[in-house]
């Protein structure tokens, strides 16, 4: 039997939360597995979960919510100044300057500017899933525009670059800076590297449902495996990259592949954001208001050339003040594609983390909007 029974707590006038969790919940016929979890200004008021196999404590994969964390770890370094957004990556990455990327900066890369999102004839899976391959294979790579001239989101690679930035300048990997100084002192359950021991919680993603009619057409008007935004997901390697298998695979949870290959919890993703920003359990916020402010400002925004008017972006954050009109001007975070959601804004006070367990049926996900509105209307009734 399926389970439908939301589980979990909400603080003192937090309850419509729970109520628009439990009605999403229904919609999906509790066939999706999910969890919500909110911050306000460091204090965690909602912790919510439903679903079969789910509960509080369960880690999925989390897609490109992953970016969020790997954003955390880049703005600290930012901040410290072991790192400069406008110095160009091939200053610390000389191969990386072959193929007429020598002046891109880290700024480009974080920003979607830099043109590189793949390689022709595309990463297989295996080679997806451990940065430091990725790095080697986008070294020779031409940009696929001009750099700087326009933007285009780059799903699966962009946190490659900056981690072999962060391997030539501090001799570790991005996985190492967030585990040491982000996940361990601040209990985060977001893993960029699943432990072995960890793997009892991990629970597989599941692809959408949907008959074969509707499958057919929705591939039909997709753009082909070698356009932009083929390109951007991978589907110009041989066979084209399997999503749900990606995040799947071990290997790649225990590589924490810093683009897409997080693991973690809505209380992760909440977590992250307010540790970030307001510091939780005691412990100070990560960055500095200047440093939130740096990466919280929206830098491309309009037309991406990969996901077209759905991609508006800080530094390494997408621009959920853009996203989401009811949040301030810089609220920032990032979602994943099979539907995870989290952000942070600094105004109310809000950090969110949602998961879930099943892709929705053409990467569509109006349940965020519904979310996202109840948690703001509930920390901002006066």
């Amino acid at each position: 039997m399926i389970r439908t029974d939301v589980h979990g707590t909400v603080a003192d006038g937090f309850e419509q939360v729970r109520e628009a969790f439990a009605a999403v919940v229904a919609e999906q016929d509790g066939q999706t597995g999910s969890q919500l979890a909110v911050h306000v200004r460091g204090r965690r008021v909602v912790d919510l979960w439903a679903g079969d196999e789910v509960g509080g404590d369960t880690l999925t994969g989390v897609y490109s919510s992953t970016k969020g964390a790997a954003t955390l770890a880049t703005a600290l370094l930012v901040q410290e100044g072991v790192l400069e957004l406008d110095e160009p990556v091939a200053r610390h990455w000389p191969e990386f300057a072959a193929a007429g990327k020598d002046t891109i900066t880290l700024r480009d890369v974080l920003t979607h500017r830099s043109g590189v999102i793949g390689v022709d004839g595309g990463l297989p899976a295996d080679e997806l899933a451990d940065d430091a391959v990725i790095a080697r294979r986008l070294a020779g790579q031409r940009p696929y525009w001009k750099p700087g001239s326009a933007y285009g989101y780059g799903g699966f690679v962009t946190f490659a670059m900056v981690n072999e930035v962060i391997r030539r300048v501090t001799g570790q990997s991005l996985q190492q800076v967030y585990d040491e100084r982000i996940r361990t002192p601040y209990d985060l359950d977001l893993y960029l590297g699943l432990p072995a021991a960890e793997e009892q919680r991990f629970r597989p993603i599941h692809w959408w449902t949907a008959t074969p009619e509707q499958e057919a057409a929705f591939w039909s008007n997709l753009p082909g495996p070698h356009s932009i935004l083929g390109v951007g997901y991978g589907l110009n390697s041989t066979p084209p990259l399997d999503q749900v298998a990606f995040a799947n695979t071990r290997a790649v949870r225990a590589n924490g592949q810093a683009s897409a290959g997080g693991v973690g919890s809505a209380r992760g993703l909440a977590g992250l954001y307010a540790a970030a920003v307001w510091g939780i359990d005691g412990l100070p916020p990560l960055l500095k208001p200047d440093t939130v402010g740096e990466f919280s400002t929206p830098h491309s925004t309009g037309h991406d050339l990969v996901r077209g008017d759905q991609g508006d972006y800080a530094l390494g954050f997408q621009a959920k003040g853009l996203r989401y009109g009811f949040l301030s001007a810089n609220a920032f975070g990032h979602d994943g594609s099979a539907g995870s959601e989290s952000f942070a804004d600094p105004v109310s006070g809000i950090t969110f983390g949602y998961t879930r367990r099943r892709f929705g049926f053409g990467w569509s996900y109006p349940e965020h909007d519904r979310l996202a509105a109840a948690v703001h209307r509930a920390a901002t009734a006066s």
